[in-house]
Protein backbone atom coordinates (compact mmCIF):
# COMPACT_ATOMS: atom_id res chain seq x y z
CA UNK A 1 0.00 0.00 0.00
CA UNK A 2 0.96 3.33 -0.14
CA UNK A 3 2.70 5.36 2.56
CA UNK A 4 -0.31 7.10 4.47
CA UNK A 5 2.33 10.41 5.22
CA UNK A 6 3.13 10.59 2.07
CA UNK A 7 -0.40 10.40 0.74
CA UNK A 8 -1.58 13.36 3.24
CA UNK A 9 1.41 15.29 2.71
CA UNK A 10 1.29 15.36 -1.19
CA UNK A 11 -2.49 14.84 -1.63
CA UNK A 12 -3.23 17.14 -4.44
CA UNK A 13 0.15 15.45 -6.38
CA UNK A 14 -1.13 11.61 -5.30
CA UNK A 15 -5.17 12.34 -6.62
CA UNK A 16 -3.75 13.45 -9.95
CA UNK A 17 -1.39 10.61 -10.57
CA UNK A 18 -4.01 8.39 -9.63
CA UNK A 19 -6.06 9.40 -11.92
CA UNK A 20 -4.39 8.80 -14.71
CA UNK A 21 -5.65 5.27 -14.41
CA UNK A 22 -9.05 6.02 -14.40
CA UNK A 23 -11.11 5.85 -11.49
CA UNK A 24 -12.37 8.42 -8.86
CA UNK A 25 -9.43 8.72 -6.53
CA UNK A 26 -11.37 11.66 -4.54
CA UNK A 27 -12.10 9.78 -1.10
CA UNK A 28 -8.68 10.27 -0.09
CA UNK A 29 -9.35 13.41 1.00
CA UNK A 30 -10.80 12.29 3.61
CA UNK A 31 -7.92 10.71 4.92
CA UNK A 32 -6.03 14.19 6.42
CA UNK A 33 -9.32 14.92 8.75
CA UNK A 34 -9.09 10.88 9.95
CA UNK A 35 -5.61 11.30 10.65
CA UNK A 36 -5.99 14.90 12.40
CA UNK A 37 -9.07 12.75 14.85
CA UNK A 38 -6.82 10.01 15.02
CA UNK A 39 -3.81 12.38 16.59
CA UNK A 40 -6.40 14.44 18.89
CA UNK A 41 -7.67 10.72 20.20
CA UNK A 42 -3.85 10.28 21.15
CA UNK A 43 -3.05 13.61 22.36
CA UNK A 44 -6.06 13.08 24.81
CA UNK A 45 -5.71 9.56 25.52
CA UNK A 46 -2.07 9.87 26.87
CA UNK A 47 -2.93 13.10 28.76
CA UNK A 48 -5.48 10.98 30.85
CA UNK A 49 -3.23 7.93 31.20
CA UNK A 50 -0.83 10.57 32.76
CA UNK A 51 -3.26 12.28 34.57
CA UNK A 52 -4.84 8.13 35.87
CA UNK A 53 -1.02 7.18 36.79
CA UNK A 54 -0.50 10.73 38.43
CA UNK A 55 -3.34 10.44 40.42
CA UNK A 56 -3.49 7.08 41.36
CA UNK A 57 -0.15 7.91 43.73
CA UNK A 58 -2.41 10.22 45.10
CA UNK A 59 -5.37 8.11 46.35
CA UNK A 60 -2.35 5.91 48.81
CA UNK A 61 -1.24 8.92 50.26
CA UNK A 62 -4.69 10.40 51.42
CA UNK A 63 -5.85 7.16 52.65
CA UNK A 64 -2.65 6.81 54.64
CA UNK A 65 -3.59 10.62 55.71
CA UNK A 66 -7.28 9.20 56.80
CA UNK A 67 -8.88 11.39 54.07
CA UNK A 68 -11.03 8.83 52.76
CA UNK A 69 -13.37 11.05 51.49
CA UNK A 70 -11.42 12.25 49.37
CA UNK A 71 -9.74 9.31 47.70
CA UNK A 72 -13.53 8.21 47.02
CA UNK A 73 -13.35 10.87 44.94
CA UNK A 74 -10.19 10.99 43.31
CA UNK A 75 -11.12 7.34 42.55
CA UNK A 76 -14.68 8.19 40.98
CA UNK A 77 -12.55 10.92 39.22
CA UNK A 78 -10.26 7.37 37.90
CA UNK A 79 -12.59 5.65 37.31
CA UNK A 80 -14.50 8.05 34.45
CA UNK A 81 -10.75 8.63 32.87
CA UNK A 82 -10.81 5.19 32.50
CA UNK A 83 -13.63 5.05 30.27
CA UNK A 84 -12.64 7.95 28.49
CA UNK A 85 -9.50 6.72 27.97
CA UNK A 86 -11.26 3.32 26.53
CA UNK A 87 -13.76 5.44 24.26
CA UNK A 88 -11.17 6.96 22.94
CA UNK A 89 -8.74 4.22 22.05
CA UNK A 90 -11.92 2.77 20.75
CA UNK A 91 -12.59 5.40 18.43
CA UNK A 92 -8.81 5.38 17.30
CA UNK A 93 -9.20 1.58 16.51
CA UNK A 94 -12.30 2.55 14.29
CA UNK A 95 -9.88 5.68 12.18
CA UNK A 96 -7.13 3.26 11.93
CA UNK A 97 -9.30 0.31 10.35
CA UNK A 98 -11.08 3.04 8.12
CA UNK A 99 -7.69 4.21 7.02
CA UNK A 100 -6.51 0.79 6.37
CA UNK A 101 -9.29 0.23 4.27
CA UNK A 102 -8.68 3.29 2.33
CA UNK A 103 -5.02 2.73 1.78
CA UNK A 104 -6.06 -0.93 1.14
CA UNK A 105 -8.24 -0.25 -2.28
CA UNK A 106 -5.84 2.50 -3.52
CA UNK A 107 -3.57 1.46 -6.15
CA UNK A 108 0.17 2.10 -6.63
CA UNK A 109 1.34 5.16 -7.88
CA UNK A 110 1.72 5.48 -11.70
CA UNK A 111 5.80 5.74 -12.36
CA UNK A 112 6.02 8.73 -14.30
CA UNK A 113 7.63 7.54 -17.29
CA UNK A 114 4.59 5.64 -18.24
CA UNK A 115 2.26 6.98 -21.09
CA UNK A 116 -0.82 8.34 -19.89
CA UNK A 117 -3.76 6.86 -21.23
CA UNK A 118 -7.07 5.33 -20.13
CA UNK A 119 -6.61 1.97 -21.77
CA UNK A 120 -4.44 -0.46 -23.19
CA UNK A 121 -4.31 1.67 -26.84
CA UNK A 122 -2.32 3.73 -24.81
CA UNK A 123 0.63 1.40 -24.24
CA UNK A 124 3.99 2.13 -25.82
CA UNK A 125 5.93 -1.04 -27.63
CA UNK A 126 9.15 -0.94 -27.30
CA UNK A 127 10.90 -3.70 -28.89
CA UNK A 128 10.10 -6.16 -31.68
CA UNK A 129 12.05 -9.32 -31.97
CA UNK A 130 11.62 -10.76 -35.15
CA UNK A 131 9.40 -10.79 -38.08
CA UNK A 132 5.97 -12.36 -37.54
CA UNK A 133 5.94 -16.40 -38.90
CA UNK A 134 5.10 -16.58 -42.66
CA UNK A 135 3.85 -20.44 -44.21
CA UNK A 136 3.70 -21.97 -47.65
CA UNK A 137 -0.09 -22.97 -46.39
CA UNK A 138 -3.16 -21.16 -44.27
CA UNK A 139 -2.03 -21.85 -40.63
CA UNK A 140 -4.43 -23.56 -38.27
CA UNK A 141 -5.37 -22.68 -34.65
CA UNK A 142 -4.02 -24.61 -31.86
CA UNK A 143 -6.82 -26.04 -30.91
CA UNK A 144 -7.75 -27.15 -34.17
CA UNK A 145 -4.38 -28.85 -34.57
CA UNK A 146 -4.39 -29.77 -30.93
CA UNK A 147 -7.91 -31.93 -31.96
CA UNK A 148 -6.54 -33.02 -35.15
CA UNK A 149 -3.79 -34.51 -34.04
CA UNK A 150 -5.56 -36.19 -30.76
CA UNK A 151 -3.52 -34.56 -28.20
CA UNK A 152 -6.44 -31.69 -26.79
CA UNK A 153 -9.67 -32.94 -25.16
CA UNK A 154 -12.02 -30.29 -24.12
CA UNK A 155 -15.27 -31.97 -24.58
CA UNK A 156 -14.16 -34.89 -21.54
CA UNK A 157 -12.94 -31.78 -19.65
CA UNK A 158 -16.03 -30.33 -20.08
CA UNK A 159 -17.97 -33.48 -18.69
CA UNK A 160 -15.56 -33.76 -15.95
CA UNK A 161 -15.22 -30.33 -14.70
CA UNK A 162 -16.78 -27.62 -16.97
CA UNK A 163 -16.15 -25.35 -19.51
CA UNK A 164 -13.00 -23.96 -20.27
CA UNK A 165 -10.91 -26.90 -18.55
CA UNK A 166 -8.45 -29.39 -20.82
CA UNK A 167 -6.98 -32.38 -20.92
CA UNK A 168 -3.71 -32.33 -22.31
CA UNK A 169 -2.82 -35.72 -23.74
CA UNK A 170 0.18 -37.48 -25.13
CA UNK A 171 2.46 -35.40 -27.03
CA UNK A 172 1.63 -31.90 -26.09
CA UNK A 173 1.28 -33.05 -22.16
CA UNK A 174 4.60 -34.03 -22.59
CA UNK A 175 5.18 -30.63 -24.42
CA UNK A 176 3.64 -28.32 -21.49
CA UNK A 177 5.89 -30.61 -18.95
CA UNK A 178 8.93 -29.98 -20.59
CA UNK A 179 8.33 -26.06 -21.57
CA UNK A 180 7.94 -25.44 -18.05
CA UNK A 181 11.32 -28.01 -17.31
CA UNK A 182 13.30 -25.60 -19.67
CA UNK A 183 12.03 -21.90 -18.00
CA UNK A 184 13.02 -23.76 -14.46
CA UNK A 185 15.95 -24.85 -15.94
CA UNK A 186 17.18 -21.51 -17.74
CA UNK A 187 16.40 -19.59 -14.89
CA UNK A 188 18.24 -21.77 -12.32
CA UNK A 189 20.79 -21.07 -14.29
CA UNK A 190 20.95 -17.79 -14.23
CA UNK A 191 21.08 -17.21 -10.62
CA UNK A 192 17.07 -17.50 -9.38
CA UNK A 193 16.32 -20.25 -6.87
CA UNK A 194 13.82 -22.79 -7.47
CA UNK A 195 10.43 -22.64 -5.57
CA UNK A 196 7.70 -25.17 -5.67
CA UNK A 197 5.19 -23.21 -3.52
CA UNK A 198 2.09 -23.82 -1.95
CA UNK A 199 -1.39 -23.52 -4.29
CA UNK A 200 -3.50 -22.74 -1.12
CA UNK A 201 -2.51 -19.73 1.06
CA UNK A 202 -4.56 -17.87 3.55
CA UNK A 203 -6.38 -14.66 3.63
CA UNK A 204 -3.68 -12.13 4.69
CA UNK A 205 -1.60 -14.03 1.84
CA UNK A 206 -3.60 -12.49 -0.94
CA UNK A 207 -4.58 -9.21 1.00
CA UNK A 208 -0.66 -8.84 1.09
CA UNK A 209 -0.31 -9.81 -2.56
CA UNK A 210 -2.72 -6.82 -3.47
CA UNK A 211 -5.31 -9.50 -4.73
CA UNK A 212 -7.68 -8.67 -2.26
CA UNK A 213 -10.20 -6.97 -1.46
CA UNK A 214 -10.45 -5.68 -5.40
CA UNK A 215 -10.20 -8.67 -6.85
CA UNK A 216 -12.34 -11.33 -4.75
CA UNK A 217 -14.47 -12.37 -7.48
CA UNK A 218 -11.64 -13.47 -9.83
CA UNK A 219 -10.42 -15.79 -6.79
CA UNK A 220 -11.56 -19.40 -6.03
CA UNK A 221 -12.33 -20.03 -2.38
CA UNK A 222 -12.71 -22.65 0.24
CA UNK A 223 -13.65 -22.87 3.36
CA UNK A 224 -15.15 -26.41 3.92
CA UNK A 225 -13.15 -27.29 6.71
CA UNK A 226 -13.53 -23.80 8.88
CA UNK A 227 -10.20 -22.62 7.66
CA UNK A 228 -10.78 -19.82 4.83
CA UNK A 229 -7.97 -20.78 1.76
CA UNK A 230 -7.67 -19.50 -1.29
CA UNK A 231 -6.33 -20.68 -4.63
CA UNK A 232 -3.19 -19.26 -5.91
CA UNK A 233 -3.93 -16.99 -9.12
CA UNK A 234 -0.25 -16.91 -9.32
CA UNK A 235 2.93 -18.33 -7.86
CA UNK A 236 3.55 -14.41 -6.79
CA UNK A 237 0.74 -14.93 -4.22
CA UNK A 238 2.71 -17.39 -1.94
CA UNK A 239 6.38 -16.55 -3.17
CA UNK A 240 5.88 -12.71 -2.29
CA UNK A 241 4.37 -13.38 1.11
CA UNK A 242 7.77 -15.67 1.62
CA UNK A 243 9.22 -13.12 3.94
CA UNK A 244 5.81 -11.08 5.13
CA UNK A 245 6.17 -9.91 8.48
CA UNK A 246 10.32 -10.39 8.64
CA UNK A 247 13.43 -8.22 8.42
CA UNK A 248 15.93 -8.60 6.47
CA UNK A 249 19.51 -7.71 6.04
CA UNK A 250 20.93 -5.59 3.04
CA UNK A 251 23.76 -7.61 2.69
CA UNK A 252 21.12 -10.33 2.07
CA UNK A 253 19.66 -8.92 -1.00
CA UNK A 254 18.54 -8.80 -3.45
CA UNK A 255 16.79 -12.36 -3.60
CA UNK A 256 15.80 -14.49 -7.06
CA UNK A 257 12.95 -16.80 -7.07
CA UNK A 258 11.68 -18.62 -9.96
CA UNK A 259 8.60 -21.07 -8.69
CA UNK A 260 6.12 -23.49 -11.07
CA UNK A 261 2.98 -23.87 -10.30
CA UNK A 262 -0.61 -24.26 -11.33
CA UNK A 263 -2.85 -21.16 -11.43
CA UNK A 264 -6.71 -20.67 -10.82
CA UNK A 265 -8.61 -17.99 -12.21
CA UNK A 266 -12.26 -17.56 -12.35
CA UNK A 267 -11.90 -14.66 -14.86
CA UNK A 268 -15.55 -13.94 -14.41
CA UNK A 269 -17.03 -11.58 -17.57
CA UNK A 270 -13.85 -12.79 -20.00
CA UNK A 271 -15.20 -13.62 -23.19
CA UNK A 272 -13.86 -13.60 -27.25
CA UNK A 273 -11.63 -15.26 -28.51
CA UNK A 274 -9.42 -16.25 -25.57
CA UNK A 275 -12.04 -18.32 -24.40
CA UNK A 276 -10.99 -20.91 -27.31
CA UNK A 277 -7.85 -23.46 -26.99
CA UNK A 278 -5.86 -22.55 -23.52
CA UNK A 279 -4.74 -18.92 -23.65
CA UNK A 280 -7.42 -17.99 -20.94
CA UNK A 281 -8.11 -20.98 -18.67
CA UNK A 282 -9.37 -21.36 -15.32
CA UNK A 283 -6.23 -23.43 -14.75
CA UNK A 284 -3.32 -23.21 -16.11
CA UNK A 285 0.50 -23.71 -15.33
CA UNK A 286 3.08 -20.98 -15.39
CA UNK A 287 6.54 -20.61 -14.30
CA UNK A 288 6.62 -17.17 -12.00
CA UNK A 289 10.06 -14.97 -10.72
CA UNK A 290 10.07 -12.96 -7.69
CA UNK A 291 12.49 -10.47 -6.64
CA UNK A 292 13.51 -9.02 -3.64
CA UNK A 293 16.02 -5.79 -3.85
CA UNK A 294 17.14 -2.56 -2.31
CA UNK A 295 14.90 0.44 -2.98
CA UNK A 296 17.63 1.71 -5.52
CA UNK A 297 17.95 -1.08 -7.40
CA UNK A 298 14.79 -1.58 -8.43
CA UNK A 299 14.03 -0.09 -12.01
CA UNK A 300 17.36 -1.95 -12.99
CA UNK A 301 16.09 -5.16 -11.66
CA UNK A 302 12.79 -4.84 -13.95
CA UNK A 303 15.02 -4.49 -16.88
CA UNK A 304 17.03 -7.82 -15.23
CA UNK A 305 13.48 -9.56 -14.97
CA UNK A 306 11.98 -8.75 -18.86
CA UNK A 307 15.40 -9.50 -19.92
CA UNK A 308 14.77 -12.96 -18.11
CA UNK A 309 11.40 -13.60 -19.80
CA UNK A 310 12.72 -12.33 -23.41
CA UNK A 311 15.38 -14.59 -23.07
CA UNK A 312 12.82 -17.93 -22.79
CA UNK A 313 10.78 -16.35 -26.41
CA UNK A 314 14.44 -15.70 -27.52
CA UNK A 315 15.74 -19.50 -27.01
CA UNK A 316 13.05 -20.61 -28.23
CA UNK A 317 12.98 -18.41 -31.32
CA UNK A 318 9.01 -17.49 -30.96
CA UNK A 319 8.58 -13.40 -32.28
CA UNK A 320 7.58 -11.10 -29.47
CA UNK A 321 7.29 -7.33 -28.49
CA UNK A 322 7.91 -5.52 -25.51
CA UNK A 323 5.41 -3.24 -24.51
CA UNK A 324 5.23 -0.57 -21.72
CA UNK A 325 1.70 -0.53 -20.35
CA UNK A 326 0.04 2.60 -19.71
CA UNK A 327 -1.24 4.39 -16.89
CA UNK A 328 -4.83 3.25 -17.32
CA UNK A 329 -3.52 -0.29 -18.15
CA UNK A 330 -0.56 -0.88 -15.42
CA UNK A 331 -1.54 -3.67 -12.73
CA UNK A 332 -2.91 -2.28 -9.36
CA UNK A 333 0.30 -2.98 -7.45
CA UNK A 334 2.55 -1.87 -9.87
CA UNK A 335 4.48 1.39 -10.24
CA UNK A 336 5.75 0.23 -14.04
CA UNK A 337 4.95 -2.96 -15.90
CA UNK A 338 5.87 -4.06 -19.14
CA UNK A 339 3.90 -7.08 -21.19
CA UNK A 340 5.69 -9.26 -23.34
CA UNK A 341 3.36 -10.16 -26.08
CA UNK A 342 4.25 -13.36 -28.55
CA UNK A 343 3.17 -14.11 -32.08
CA UNK A 344 -0.44 -16.33 -32.64
CA UNK A 345 -1.11 -16.58 -36.00
CA UNK A 346 -4.48 -17.52 -34.94
CA UNK A 347 -5.01 -14.20 -33.63
CA UNK A 348 -4.27 -12.70 -36.71
CA UNK A 349 -5.73 -13.14 -40.74
CA UNK A 350 -3.10 -14.13 -43.34
CA UNK A 351 -3.48 -13.67 -46.76
CA UNK A 352 -1.66 -15.61 -49.88
CA UNK A 353 0.85 -13.82 -51.67
CA UNK A 354 3.39 -15.70 -54.17
CA UNK A 355 2.35 -19.00 -52.69
CA UNK A 356 3.52 -17.77 -48.96
CA UNK A 357 0.87 -16.75 -46.79
CA UNK A 358 1.88 -13.79 -44.77
CA UNK A 359 -0.17 -11.83 -42.48
CA UNK A 360 -2.15 -8.81 -43.12
CA UNK A 361 -3.26 -7.90 -38.91
CA UNK A 362 -0.47 -7.42 -36.84
CA UNK A 363 -1.51 -8.60 -33.21
CA UNK A 364 0.28 -9.94 -30.61
CA UNK A 365 -1.09 -11.67 -27.18
CA UNK A 366 0.37 -10.72 -23.83
CA UNK A 367 2.53 -14.06 -22.57
CA UNK A 368 4.10 -12.42 -19.65
CA UNK A 369 4.06 -9.63 -17.00
CA UNK A 370 7.37 -8.17 -15.72
CA UNK A 371 6.03 -5.27 -12.82
CA UNK A 372 7.92 -3.20 -10.35
CA UNK A 373 5.60 -2.97 -7.15
CA UNK A 374 8.44 -0.49 -5.62
CA UNK A 375 7.54 -0.80 -1.84
CA UNK A 376 3.84 -1.29 -2.36
CA UNK A 377 3.46 -5.29 -1.83
CA UNK A 378 6.27 -5.11 1.30
CA UNK A 379 4.09 -2.26 3.01
CA UNK A 380 1.07 -4.66 2.89
CA UNK A 381 3.49 -7.50 4.18
CA UNK A 382 5.44 -5.56 6.35
CA UNK A 383 8.68 -6.89 4.48
CA UNK A 384 11.37 -4.39 5.79
CA UNK A 385 15.45 -4.55 5.85
CA UNK A 386 18.10 -2.89 7.31
CA UNK A 387 21.64 -1.48 5.44
CA UNK A 388 23.31 -2.53 8.89
CA UNK A 389 22.64 -3.65 12.53
CA UNK A 390 22.59 -0.09 13.95
CA UNK A 391 20.02 1.54 10.95
CA UNK A 392 16.47 1.91 10.87
CA UNK A 393 14.52 -0.24 8.94
CA UNK A 394 13.03 0.37 5.28
CA UNK A 395 10.98 -1.33 3.18
CA UNK A 396 12.33 -3.53 0.29
CA UNK A 397 11.06 -3.41 -3.30
CA UNK A 398 9.01 -6.19 -5.17
CA UNK A 399 8.88 -7.41 -8.79
CA UNK A 400 7.56 -10.29 -10.44
CA UNK A 401 7.22 -11.45 -13.88
CA UNK A 402 5.79 -14.57 -15.69
CA UNK A 403 9.08 -16.43 -16.79
CA UNK A 404 6.55 -17.63 -18.95
CA UNK A 405 2.68 -18.45 -19.25
CA UNK A 406 3.01 -21.90 -19.78
CA UNK A 407 0.68 -22.70 -21.45
CA UNK A 408 0.86 -19.65 -23.71
CA UNK A 409 3.73 -20.68 -24.49
CA UNK A 410 2.65 -24.13 -25.37
CA UNK A 411 0.14 -22.60 -27.98
CA UNK A 412 2.62 -20.13 -29.43
CA UNK A 413 5.11 -22.96 -29.78
CA UNK A 414 2.10 -25.19 -31.89
CA UNK A 415 0.98 -22.28 -33.75
CA UNK A 416 4.91 -21.02 -34.88
CA UNK A 417 6.13 -24.38 -35.66
CA UNK A 418 3.35 -26.00 -37.78
CA UNK A 419 3.69 -27.96 -40.89
CA UNK A 420 1.61 -28.32 -44.10
CA UNK A 421 0.89 -32.42 -42.67
CA UNK A 422 -0.22 -30.59 -39.11
CA UNK A 423 2.40 -31.92 -37.39
CA UNK A 424 4.81 -29.75 -35.20
CA UNK A 425 8.00 -28.99 -35.29
CA UNK A 426 9.50 -29.28 -31.95
CA UNK A 427 11.60 -26.00 -31.46
CA UNK A 428 15.42 -27.20 -31.11
CA UNK A 429 16.17 -26.17 -27.33
CA UNK A 430 13.52 -28.93 -26.49
CA UNK A 431 14.47 -31.92 -28.22
CA UNK A 432 16.71 -32.51 -25.24
CA UNK A 433 13.45 -32.89 -23.41
CA UNK A 434 10.87 -33.84 -25.48
CA UNK A 435 13.21 -36.98 -26.91
CA UNK A 436 11.91 -36.00 -30.32
CA UNK A 437 12.34 -33.92 -33.43
CA UNK A 438 8.61 -33.57 -34.75
CA UNK A 439 4.97 -34.22 -32.77
CA UNK A 440 2.74 -36.43 -34.68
Amino acid sequence: MLDVKYVIDNLDEVIKRLETRTGDFSYLRELPELDSKRKECIIKGDALKAERNSQSKNIGKLKAAHKDAEAAELMKKISFDKDEIARLDNEKAEIDEKIHEIMLKTPNLPDKSLPIGTDDSYNRPEKYWHRPTTFTFKPKSHWELGQELGYFDVDRAAKVTGSRFTFYLGAFARLERCLAAFMLDTHVAHGFTEVLPPYLVNTDSLTGSGQLPKFADQAYMTNNTGDTFWLIPTAEVPVTNYYRNEILMASELPKWFAAYSSCFRAEAGAAGRDTRGIIRQHQFQKVEMVKFCLPEKSFEELESITEEAECILELLKLPYRRVCLSTGDVGFSAAKCYDLEVWLPSYNDYVEKDGIYVPSTMNYKEISSCSNDTDYQARRMNIRFKRDKDSKTEFVHMLNGSGLAVGRTTAAVIENYQNADGSITVPEVLRPYMHMDVIK
